[in-house]
């Protein structure tokens, strides 16, 4: 046996195998690069981790497969005053467990939310309090007007109170603390599945919820979830037939797949940006031969790094033309985007020299990189194509590529100097960009993952304007003022937008979402 099958066959060994349903039943074997970090629905604000979460659990709104807001456990919802929205909740669902789901776990799932080692605080940030009117309203009380709430509430999971304080499951698992509980390999929601059996990075098992209280458009009964970090191994696993879906597609194999007659690639643009962040807050820089002061604060270094990443290359060479380069942190089908702000500074070598010299590094410095090598597409060859572009202005990048089960909890302490990070804006709004990445960090969620503390009060205050701006011109205005504040500063080095790569057997018709989502209520096998 060759070293691949022997690969591929260790990461997969149990997909096969991994079944007690009947003969009859209809089962979907999905292969990852990576694994969900914990089945708790507040602990990591990452988009894999809410992909294969929000089977399990579900948000007081959904998403139907046109990607329009539609009701989820709440059945409606209106504003009773400006800074009030009352949430009617739905009837007769009860969780995995058999407990009925009631206000009383929205209350506790808030709460839980906003409190510490939550990674979900931005999505419930704007409220004040929420109270209960009976066992199936509840009003969210606001700080200021916020639009936008039911939109913001998608990616916000609903947990059961009973449950959670009987497994001691109160507070959300913290990876940063190296903080566990129940919810870390057990989970007990809502939705249209329930969790079957746990083992992370190896392989976790979904059944479906017969007695779900929506309508399950799809034929799948089982899920079995595999993770393959190896990219030639899980595209050995699709093109064997021992997988159904499978994601990403390492952009090198697309048309590999495409001329498969049995298989099929779906791509589409995804709403994530691929960014760089530098730590712009300590006087000192850690991981790095300056001492005593931080190069990253003098913006004249931070353009000087821009200017010497070749985005041109690393999309023809690393990317294979799969991204788009960008100069802004949301892409284009973002509400609040703004053409006029669309055109990147030029890759050029000499002026970045030049910036490097004006701000007293002509021989440049060393400075750590943190990069994962398992989340976003070809992201550890991203981060080694940037070293060696920074090189050519003096820069010594020591570059550290792991796995994203350490990398997020190292990067999301704040315990890196320059990093990467991809962001998607659910909500499909630029305020999910504007509060959480580009502000200040502070209280309820703002700047929670503004890892390196870009800090401008205009554009805090901007943000704080734009969430409760009903004129769309004005807010489109203020969130035009707002990025370009943050550009001209360099606030952050926007790299590109992902495309969205899946390889597919011909016979599983499945949903695309831009959040690179695949709900499998919607996802039919043929024979």
């Amino acid at each position: 046996m060759n070293l691949k099958r022997q690969l591929m066959s260790a990461a997969i060994a149990g997909v096969c195998a991994a079944t007690s349903l009947s003969a009859a039943a209809v089962t979907l074997r999905v292969a990852n690069q990576g694994d969900a970090l914990a089945m708790d629905p507040h602990s990591l604000n990452e988009s894999l981790q809410l992909t294969v979460l929000e089977n399990i659990y579900e948000p007081l709104v959904l998403r139907g497969a046109d990607y329009k807001l539609t009701p989820g456990l709440a059945t409606d919802w209106k504003q009773t005053s400006p800074t009030v929205w009352r949430f009617n909740l739905r009837k007769g669902v009860t969780f995995h467990d058999g407990t009925p789901f009631t206000a009383d776990d929205v209350i506790f799932s808030y709460e839980r939310a906003k409190g510490d080692g939550s990674d979900m605080k931005s999505y419930v940030g704007q409220i004040k309090e929420v109270k209960k009117i009976n066992d199936y309203a509840v009003d969210f009380v606001l700080n200021q007007p916020f639009p936008i709430l039911p939109e913001l509430f998608y990616r916000w999971f609903i947990m059961s109170k009973k449950w959670c304080e009987t497994n001691q499951a109160t507070k959300p698992v913290d990876r940063r603390k190296g903080i566990e509980n129940a919810a870390s390999f057990r989970a007990n929601g809502t939705g249209p599945f329930r969790l079957r059996e746990r083992q992370p990075n190896v392989r976790t098992t979904f059944s479906r919820n017969g007695n779900y209280w929506g309508k399950i458009d799809g034929n799948v009964d089982e899920v079995i979830f595999t993770p393959i970090g190896n990219d030639a191994t899980r595209v050995a696993a699709l093109l064997s037939g021992e997988v159904d879906v499978m994601e990403p597609v390492p952009v090198q194999d697309v048309e590999r797949i495409k001329a498969n007659p049995k298989l099929k690639v779906l791509q589409g643009p995804e709403l994530r940006v691929i960014f760089l962040g530098m730590d712009q807050k300590r006087d000192e820089l850690l991981y790095s031969n300056v001492k005593g002061k931080n190069p990253f604060k003098d913006k004249r270094v931070r353009q000087a790094f821009y200017q010497a990443i070749d985005i041109d290359n690393i999309k023809t060479r690393v990317m294979r033309g799969a991204a788009t380069p960008i100069a802004t942190m949301f892409p284009s089908q973002v509400k609040g985007y703004s053409p006029d702000l669309a055109k990147r500074l030029p890759y050029d070598v000499e002026a970045a020299k030049k910036l490097m010299v004006e701000a007293g590094y002509p021989n440049g410095f060393e400075v750590k990189m943190n990069c994962p090598n398992d989340r976003y597409v070809n992201d550890s060859d991203i981060c080694q194509a940037v070293a060696a572009n920074l090189a050519k202005i003096g820069v010594k990048v020591n570059l550290e590529a792991e796995t994203k089960g350490t990398y997020f909890p190292k990067i999301l302490s704040r315990n890196t100097s320059f990093y990467m990070l991809g962001w998607t804006a659910s909500t499909v709004d630029a305020h999910n960009v504007l509060y959480p990445i580009l502000s200040s960090p502070g209280d309820g969620g703002r700047g929670q993952f503004n890892l390196g503390s870009y800090s401008n009060a205009r554009v805090d205050e901007l943000t704080a304007k734009v969430a409760s701006e009903t004129d769309d011109k004005k807010r489109n205005e203020m969130i035009h003022e707002a990025q370009k504040i943050h550009q001209d500063e360099i606030g952050h080095l926007p790299l590109h937008a992902q495309s969205l790569n899946w390889g597919a057997k011909k016979t599983v018709d499945l949903v695309q979402f831009p959040g690179n989502e695949m709900p499998w209520k919607f996802v039919k096998v043929n024979p």
